[in-house]
């Protein structure tokens, strides 16, 4: 009798897909701190022969990126937690304009607050989208916040100063293709279409949680904080595999080869930008090491692609967004850094 009065419920469960995707989040996520041990055992330990030149520099350098934007990852996660759970309903949305371009230039604006590099970015993101902000405003905020955040600006002018106009040209560009984004897919028939199936039905999820209001909120930061952790680490883990692989067999050589030609050097380091996977934190300074080779347009340009759409980057926003949002970003992103730095070319 016991048999057969589970045997419906065990057959319901797993026909849930929210346990299928319980699970297979569950899986991703072991496997990514499966990864990072290896790669710390194999680069610290190292038993036995050493390990070929180039394996050794691709672990030492996905390892790297990881630890870089690990930090920064748990910081936007917490920060998402409390505009999630901890703000009361409406006191962000009644200080935003209500006109949508408006608002957008506003969220554009937000990252000055959130000093955090776009690593942190895209969890907190996903908390305003879980809030009920709509996705362009999000993709604005997105895409500016990991140039206009404060520490950004303060090491890019540690790094260049006002020099060549670099810093005014990478917060003025940061700020334009963030509103240029969000104009654009806010004209997108069916906006919430762009989001992959399993984040939307995680932010109607969050939406009808909020009549819980305050209680349980401690139960529920505590919650959002395994669901976040477990859909960003994987990918997180992945893209810093990916750049320390690509920054091992792309030749370097052949990028500083053409850094004194004014075209040719926006393209060189647009690609590295994509490469390297750099926080936006610190990249002013990995740049100015190219400042006396290549273009100040080319160093505009590494400046604004790098924060957005890295190969780190991209791996993080396929958590929440659909491969085609990620490819019409990439395009948008590098078109316009390309048309900046050439403008910065010309008159520097």
């Amino acid at each position: 009798m016991t048999d057969r009065a589970l045997t419906p419920r065990t057959a319901r469960l797993q026909r849930d897909p929210r346990v299928g995707r319980a699970l297979r989040q569950s899986l991703a996520l072991g496997i990514g701190i499966v990864v990072v041990v290896a790669l710390i055992v194999l680069t610290l330990v190292s038993p036995g022969p050493a390990l070929p030149t180039r394996l050794q520099d691709g672990l030492t350098l996905s390892i790297s990126v990881l630890i870089e934007s690990m930090p920064f990852v748990v910081l936007g996660v917490l920060l998402s937690i409390v505009v999630q759970v901890w703000v009361p309903p409406g006191a962000i949305e009644r200080w935003m304009p209500r006109r949508a371009w408006s608002r957008r230039m506003v969220l554009s604006l937000l990252g000055m607050l959130v000093p955090v590099c776009e690593c942190g970015n895209v969890p907190f993101a996903r908390g305003l989208m879980m809030r009920g902000f709509t996705v362009p405003e999000t993709l604005t905020f997105l895409i500016a916040a990991p140039i206009v955040n404060p520490i950004v600006i303060i090491t890019t002018h540690q790094a260049f100063g006002f020099d060549d106009g670099i810093l005014i040209a990478r917060l003025l560009g940061g700020f334009a293709v963030a509103n240029l984004i969000g104009w654009l897919y806010s004209r997108h028939p069916d906006p919430d279409g762009l989001l992959t199936e399993r984040f939307a039905a995680s932010c109607a999820f969050a939406q009808d949680s909020d009549a819980a209001g305050g209680r349980d909120r401690g139960r529920r930061s505590l919650a959002q904080f395994v669901v976040e952790l477990r859909a960003v680490m994987p990918a997180l883990v992945i893209g810093s595999a990916v750049a320390g692989a690509v920054q091992v067999l792309v030749p370097r050589d052949a990028l500083l080869a053409i850094g004194s030609n004014p075209a040719l050097s926006i393209v060189a380091m647009i690609t590295l930008a994509m490469i390297v996977s750099i926080c936006s934190n610190v990249d002013s300074f990995f740049a100015l090491s190219f400042a006396s080779t290549f273009t100040p347009g080319s160093i505009v340009a590494f400046l604004l692609v790098g924060p957005l759409v890295d190969v780190k980057m991209l791996a993080l926003l396929r958590t929440t967004f659909r491969s085609r949002v990620l490819v019409g970003l990439v395009i948008t992103i590098v078109l316009f850094a390309v048309a900046v730095g050439s403008v910065v070319n010309l008159f520097v």
